[in-house]
């Protein structure tokens, strides 16, 4: 088995080491070596218009902070701000809106893209990465975006568009009759956002949104990858900043979106009045884009806050401001509890009046201490500053139990049931690591989560990456990296480190002292080398060397911080309220209250260390995507670029070293099992495969695994025109001892090959389906054929055989009519059998004469039979007869009193309903008789002449008989 070799660092023309997980720069002492990269160097900067170009900077060559410093740089004056970083992407803040780069069809044209990496760098294709795992590219697991950077880097904003994204994306494919539930959802995850940036940020000197809390947000999906809800996790709110704000920045958005956005219905009703002064509401004339108080309602309506509810939120907020107001002076006598001004008492008033708490009971909590002895109460008198300090606790604790009660509210509103969703993506967005003139405790918590979110990176990729390397037997030159371990011992170690020091100094029952305290600190910590004290500074601190710089402490201040004592009394007082939300919120705080007797056991930084050590177990169970945000200017101008200022932050960060492992590593890493399910169906189907049986997946033999990934590479890169050596197959895979380690590129191939054998299965499938559905349909339209047909036979028979029942039931019919007419026929004439006869008679000339009549179509004369004709042309045979005969039967009859001729049995003769009408029968002209036949008087005689006889009815015989 060939390895691959790591030749990054030998083009630095530096030596690496690696020494505990911290590593140090070691500058080879070939001083041509070092000329030799001054070169490269100056090469690579000389043709500064491809700079902008490089849209990764693993294809930077050298890779050193300057060369990726400029070409950051230019990439920035070309209004390009993010850029990939191998594993990481780099995001610049513009500090200026950007029209179309987060728009609706941005997020389409990275999402319907079929290979994101090789678009445009976007932190959209982080989002789609993540979106394509949780799909199951490699194996279905949940995915955790890390956004990472100094306050104002843009972490907020970039969480904002990531769950936009999302919000999008996992909504194209849910079906059209859940699709306004999908919109609901969506639109509550989204609307979550502007309420906790109006309650959780505020305006720092760096930052005019900054987060002053962090949050993890979980977005739930199904198997479908359809958005169903999701959850939000809050960490260490700096509620403080309600009642102390430094210099130069301000309160919480919610309390200035309230004085500018209020209208004067509720200016009345939360007793603010348009000239009136807050203490607790600095700055309040600068205007910022976050002060959008309707914006804010809009999003409570949507996730169900009525406005009842809001009326209850908003009259504990200003009753906070009206707090503020109340300043306390000293008594001149101590055992009397301190004074108030006038001003102060109309500000107790209306604080009083809108917490709806009693005022005297108000004042008597923040002016009188209440100590226990035994079962006895003892009431002693505060001090000013204690009074100061109670007030401030007051407040604190009210915006605390606020906030925590949004959060618990929101997660109740978009949250899904844990029985619907499988995966989730979880966006992380905390604050920034933060250095101002005076840091007290909750910037060492703050700077604490950046050292953690530090540490996880350092050992998920730049560690522990590089220790895979060897245990999978890679020949690996270790790249040399900044390890934060040893401040993270000095912070949090055990058994002795700041944090448990400063526990133990809070859980003392006696007030704290700066300078003991530090002493003590000095004492325990000497020989931990990120510490140190300035010994000639007149305030008691000490220093921390954090990964992005060195940061100095303020000590005073911080136990009492550490503590967080709240009175028993204040929490009474607030369940006694007739405010409902403050009787809720603070409902489970009695038995606290009462077993802690108003001195918390849990610190500050305990509780702040074991939620993030939950965050920690969290991010190491999913996959980590990072981003890196980069304030490329501290005075937030736009489109100023500062390099000073980005050069220390791309080093703090660990983004050169980050590059150098990128580039020479292998970024995917698969088991061999896991390996062959996903891709054993290309030497299944592939035409240059042997013909050799597959080991079966299922197995986990040492020996067969590896043989058949070996089979399975070889057939993959036998697929590509060129003729790859072992050098570069090794620069695009290698198979360790556990796991094959591929690049981006070689894990495109594979995804192409199997994406094109799916194809071609898909379409063998569908043929075969067509084909099926073909011969089906075939099949059954013959079936309908034969049956059609057989239907319509029986239909045909069936119909024939009601016509010869019905014909036979007609001819029945008709011979028993006939029968019945000639049998009443012979009953009208008597004995008319006795007058048939064979032969027709001979007839006496004259009679024959007399009784005939000549027609121009027959020689002879026509012997004329009828009644009463017959009788007429015998008595007056020298007259003209003219006959006219209406109708079929009447027509009958003529031809039948006629005695025509027969030929072949039938009678030949025309009427007037033919070619030539029978006109009249004429005989000698002596004057003319015209006589209308009619219809024989006997009803049922025959009067049709039949074919075979010549005795045609009764007329013919009584002619006949008359003659």
């Amino acid at each position: 088995m060939t390895h691959s070799t790591i030749s990054g660092s030998a083009k630095m023309g530096r030596a690496m080491t690696h020494v505990k997980g911290c590593v140090q720069k070691v500058h080879s002492p070939d001083r041509s070596l070092n000329d030799s990269l001054a070169g490269e160097i100056q090469t690579f900067l000389t043709d500064e218009d491809q700079l902008h170009t490089y849209d990764d900077l693993t294809k930077v060559n050298p890779v050193t902070p300057t060369t990726v410093l400029k070409c950051l740089q230019a990439r920035y004056r070309v209004k390009v701000f993010y850029t990939h970083a191998g594993c990481t992407l780099v995001a610049l803040n513009p500090f200026q809106p950007i029209p179309d780069l987060y728009s609706l069809d941005v997020m389409k044209e990275y999402h319907c893209a079929l290979q994101p990496q090789e678009a445009k760098p976007h932190i959209f294709i982080v989002a789609e990465e993540a979106y394509r795992n949780v799909q199951g590219q490699v194996e279905p697991v949940n995915q955790s975006l890390v956004v990472s950077g100094e306050s104002g880097a843009g972490k907020t904003w970039t969480s904002r568009c990531l769950m936009k994204y999302y919000a999008t994306v996992a909504a194209s494919s849910s079906v059209v009759k859940s699709q306004n539930t999908v919109e609901r959802i969506e639109r509550r995850v989204l609307d979550s956002n502007p309420i906790m940036e109006a309650f959780g940020n505020a305006c720092t000197l760096r930052n005019n949104n900054s987060s002053r809390f962090g949050k993890y947000i979980q977005l739930q999906l199904d198997r479908c990858q359809v958005l169903l809800g999701a959850s939000v996790q809050t960490y260490l709110l700096e509620k403080t900043r309600v009642a102390c704000q430094p210099t130069n920045e301000r309160n919480f958005h919610i309390f200035y979106q309230m004085m500018k956005g209020a209208t004067d219905e509720q200016r009345k009703e939360w007793k603010m009045s348009h000239g009136q002064h807050f203490v607790w509401l600095p700055n309040a004339e600068k205007s910022l884009e976050e002060d959008c108080f309707q914006e804010t309602i809009e999003a409570m309506v949507h996730l169900g806050v009525n406005a009842e509810r809001q009326g209850q939120i908003f009259r504990i907020l200003a009753g906070l401001l009206q707090l503020g107001n109340v300043s306390f002076c000293s008594s001149a006598d101590e055992s009397q509890p301190c004074n108030l001004e006038q001003q102060s008492k109309d500000a107790m008033q209306r604080a009083a009046e809108l917490l709806r708490v009693p005022t005297e009971e108000l004042q008597t909590c923040l002016r009188v201490r209440t100590l226990k002895a035994g079962k006895q109460s003892v009431f002693k008198p505060c001090s000013q500053a204690e009074c100061s300090v109670r007030r401030d606790c007051l407040a604190k604790t009210i915006y605390a139990q606020l906030f925590e009660w949004l959060v618990t509210f929101i997660n109740n509103s978009i949250c899904a049931d844990k029985s619907t969703w499988c995966n989730f993506i979880g966006v992380l967005d905390v604050y920034g690591f933060e250095c101002f003139q005076i840091n007290e405790l909750e910037q060492l918590c703050i700077n604490y989560a950046n050292e953690k979110l530090q540490q996880h990176f350092v050992a998920h990729y730049l560690k522990a990456q590089q220790e895979e390397y060897v245990s999978e037997g890679l020949e690996w030159s270790f790249v040399k990296y900044q390890d934060n371990q040893s401040c993270l011992d000095l912070i949090e170690g055990s058994p002795i480190s700041v944090f448990s020091l400063l526990n133990e100094e809070s859980r003392l029952n006696r007030a704290s002292d700066a300078k003991k305290f530090r002493i003590r600190l000095e004492k325990e910590l000497c020989d931990k080398a990120n510490i140190s004290w300035d010994k000639f500074s007149k305030e008691p601190h000490f220093s921390v060397a954090h990964y992005a710089g060195k940061v100095d402490y303020q000590i005073q201040g911080m136990v009492e911080k550490n503590k967080d004592p709240v009175p028993p009394e204040l929490i009474d007082m607030l369940q006694k309220a007739d405010n409902p939300l403050l009787q809720q919120i603070f409902a489970d705080k009695e038995t606290e209250s009462s077993a802690t007797k108003g001195l918390s056991k849990v610190t500050v930084v305990s509780k702040f260390k074991n939620s993030l050590e939950n965050l920690m177990r969290i991010l190491h169970s999913t996959t980590p995507h990072y981003t890196r945000c980069i304030k490329p200017n501290p005075e937030c101008k736009p489109l100023t670029f500062k390099k000073e200022e980005v050069i220390m932050q791309l080093e703090a960060c660990g983004i050169v070293e980050t590059i150098h492992i990128s580039a020479a590593g292998f970024p995917i890493r698969i088991p061999f099992k896991s390996f062959l399910q996903r891709y054993g169906l290309i030497l299944k189907y592939s035409r240059f495969n042997s013909g050799t049986p597959s080991a079966d997946m299922e197995a986990d033999s040492v020996d067969i695994l590896p043989q058949e990934v070996e089979k399975l590479l070889r057939v993959v890169l036998q697929h590509q025109t060129i003729d790859l050596d072992s050098e570069k197959r090794n620069s695009l895979v290698h198979c360790g001892r556990t796991k094959v380690f591929l690049t981006q590129l070689m894990l495109d191939l594979l995804e192409d090959q199997r994406r094109t054998i799916l194809s071609r299965c898909a379409f063998s499938i569908q043929c075969c389906w067509l084909r099926y559905q073909r011969r089906r349909r075939h099949i059954r339209h013959r079936s309908a054929t034969l049956i059609q047909a057989a239907v319509r036979s029986w239909r045909v028979r069936r119909q024939i055989q009601r016509w010869n029942k019905a014909a036979a039931v007609i001819q029945s019919t008709w011979r028993k009519r006939r029968a019945l007419l000639k049998s009443l026929a012979e009953a009208e004439l008597d004995d008319a059998k006795d007058f048939i006869e064979e032969d027709v008679p001979v007839l006496n000339p004259v009679i024959r004469e007399r009784g005939s009549v000549q027609l121009s179509t027959i020689q002879e004369p026509v012997t004329v039979r009828g009644w009463p004709m017959g009788l007429a042309l015998a008595s007056a045979p020298s007259i003209t007869v003219s006959l006219t005969a209406t109708g079929f039967q009447k027509m009958m009859s003529v031809m039948a009193s006629l005695n025509l001729p027969s030929r072949r049995g039938e009678y030949k003769v025309e009427t007037n309903q033919y070619t030539q009408g029978l006109a009249s029968i004429r005989a000698q002209p002596r004057g003319s008789v015209k006589m209308h036949y009619q219809r024989s008087p006997l009803l049922y005689a025959d009067r049709h002449p039949e074919q075979k006889t010549d005795v045609t009815g009764f007329n013919e015989i009584l002619l006949e008989k008359t003659l």
